[in-house]
């Protein structure tokens, strides 16, 4: 590079012209180390951080991971699973993959196709790979961490060389998370060293996305301004409207994000559980600097209990039946004996069983949130954000229940009570970019929440596209929540088209997926116009009776075969527009 030259009558004085050469210089030798740099192929290392998410969670912790990277002198791309075809996937060489797993041990929804690929008996060997999986789970359910294990084996045979070991993390999984990235970082580091391809890019030229400063570990105290019955005389169960307010500096929320709130244990129940340890519930506990029962009530889960908890009162109890089904993971016996049972409910079961102060605490997990679909857009309630929960209540061996958290917002955080909450973002659940196509929406009972929330987002953008709910519940008369609301946005029409399902109001038995298929010409003619097909609610049958419907709609009005209307569908959740919110 020449310098440029600096004339004599340049209007600087002596010492610009100084600075002026000075500066030329420096530009000229900092280009001169950027061309060697080139020449040599010292770009920065690329890592390729794949996530597979049901709820946001996965989600986030790749995006930190990708910033971490970054701000490492790496390359980092973050990307779903199901938006990476598996040739471009063969091809990598670095793979960081973060992985939840759904239900009883299933992959989530954004990364079945991947896996049903990966698992093929024609995928690609992938030799020249290095990876590592980072697997969040819930030790609560069966399959822990089941889709994190599974990937990390199916690399493992596929000839791909481990990075750094899978770590699998409950559901405090923040500081598992972290460690496992610092010690990613540091294998990373050590390529980068042996590779020659370690650019270094300073920490502060990552463009970070600005985050809230509310989370599970901080939440926001919130004001509870609304608890509205919602179900009516008769019916079976308790459906609640809430409105919680949000002031200055609160979080933020779009429609399809669901909100975490953080319960207390009901005072009652605390108290029968020192009745039942015999242990004063003033009573110090080791490694804690609050007593036990300030410890049951906001600290420990107490109602539902974990595998551990079952598997150390079955070591006490000398019940042939429950060590039985202990000893051999017997899934479905086991679900039938704790049917409608919480913990202290085995404690009073077995009245032999003792367990010191120490043993007792070692064996509680800590008291989780409760994720809740968000029942607003923030476009229409500015000030606020709303939910619609069944409240859970039974009574069995002789004993009221009461879900954790549904029964604290409806009991024990009176109207302009607080509650602690956080968003939890769902960018995988969101209305159509394209506000002309048609949106379909299929939500019974609760499951209505989220698209309370669609439609008064696409009402408050003018959207144009057609609005189709198929919503129902057992009876019309009693469990017909938010009717004014519906009725008022049929007549304005927001709401284009609405199919009722009521499965008690006759012999019958009429459900949400019957009405798809009586509606299937219409309902494959919006998928044709390109229609984003939603789904929210229970995973375990409706949302799989939705699916079943789903794909037999498409067979019959396509004309496909069985396999043809596998692929339409699986193209659907490819290109987004087949998603679901299910528990």
């Amino acid at each position: 590079m020449k310098l440029p030259f600096i004339p004599e009558n340049a209007p600087f004085s002596p010492e610009q012209k100084n600075w002026l050469a000075g500066f030329f210089a420096g530009l000229h030798t900092q280009m001169a180390v950027n061309d060697d740099a080139a020449q040599e192929g010292t770009a920065a290392l690329s890592v390729n951080v794949l996530y597979g998410t049901q709820t946001g969670n996965s989600e986030m912790v790749a995006e930190e991971i990708g910033e971490a990277l970054t701000a490492a002198g790496m390359s980092p791309t973050v990307a779903c699973l199901d938006d990476i075809a598996l040739e471009d996937f063969a091809a990598m060489e670095q793979v960081l993959i973060v992985i939840s797993t759904y239900g009883e041990g299933e992959m989530p929804d954004n990364a079945q196709l991947f896996w049903d690929a990966l698992k093929a008996t024609d995928a690609p060997r992938v030799e020249a790979m290095r990876f590592a999986v980072l697997a969040l789970g819930d030790t609560g359910y069966d399959g822990f961490c089941e889709a994190g294990k599974q990937m990390d084996l199916r690399l493992e045979q596929l000839g791909a060389k481990r990075l750094y070991p899978r770590k699998d993390c409950d559901v405090d999984f923040e500081a598992p998370a972290e460690e496992w990235t610092n010690g990613v970082l540091e294998k990373l580091a050590e390529l980068k060293g042996t590779s020659g391809s370690a650019a270094p890019v300073a920490a502060s030229a990552a463009k970070k996305p600005e985050k809230s400063k509310w989370s599970r570990k901080n939440p926001y105290d919130a004001p509870v301004t609304v608890n509205r019955l919602l179900s009516g005389e008769g019916s079976a169960k308790e459906i609640r409207h809430y409105e919680i307010g949000l002031g200055d500096g609160a979080p933020t929320y779009e429609a399809g994000d669901a909100l975490g709130v953080i319960p207390t244990n009901d005072p009652q129940l605390v108290e029968d559980w020192g009745k039942r340890l015999g242990i004063s519930l003033e009573t110090s506990v080791n490694g804690h600097d609050r007593p036990l029962g300030e410890l049951l009530f906001s600290h420990f889960e107490i109602s539902t209990p974990s595998n551990d908890f079952v598997k150390a009162v079955a070591a006490k109890a000398g019940d042939d039946h429950l060590s039985h089904i202990v000893e051999h993971g017997d899934k479905e016996a086991m679900e039938n004996f704790l049917w409608s049972k919480d913990a202290l409910d085995l404690l009073l079961l077995y009245p032999q069983v003792e367990f010191s102060l120490d043993e007792i605490t070692g064996l509680l997990k800590p008291l989780q949130h409760r994720a809740y679909s968000i029942s607003s857009s923030s476009k229409f309630a500015t000030d606020s954000v709303h939910l619609t929960i069944a409240t859970v209540r039974y009574e069995s061996h002789g004993r009221k229940h009461g879900g954790v958290a549904s029964s604290f917002l409806a009991d024990r955080v009176i109207e302009n009570g607080t509650a602690k909450i956080f968003v939890a973002p769902n960018k995988s659940f969101r209305v159509p970019q394209n506000n002309d196509v048609p949106m379909i929406m299929v939500g019974p009972g609760t499951g209505i929440a989220p698209f309370r929330a669609f439609l008064q987002e696409r009402q408050a953008i003018g959207a144009k596209g057609m609005n189709w709910l198929f919503f129902g519940d057992q009876h019309a008369a009693s469990d017909y929540i938010y009717q004014d609301e519906i009725e008022t946005m049929q007549q304005n029409g927001v709401l284009s088209r609405l199919d009722l399902a009521f499965s008690r109001d006759q012999a019958e038995k009429i459900y949400v997926q019957t009405r798809m298929m009586e509606n299937s010409k219409e309902l494959f003619a919006a998928l044709a116009e390109g229609g984003h097909f939603y789904v929210c609610g229970d995973a375990s049958r409706m949302a799989k009776d939705v699916d079943k419907a789903l794909h037999s709609v498409i067979a019959k009005e396509a004309n496909l075969s069985e396999d043809g209307a596998k692929d339409y569908v699986n193209k659907l959740k490819k290109e987004k527009r087949y998603l679901r919110d299910v528990y």
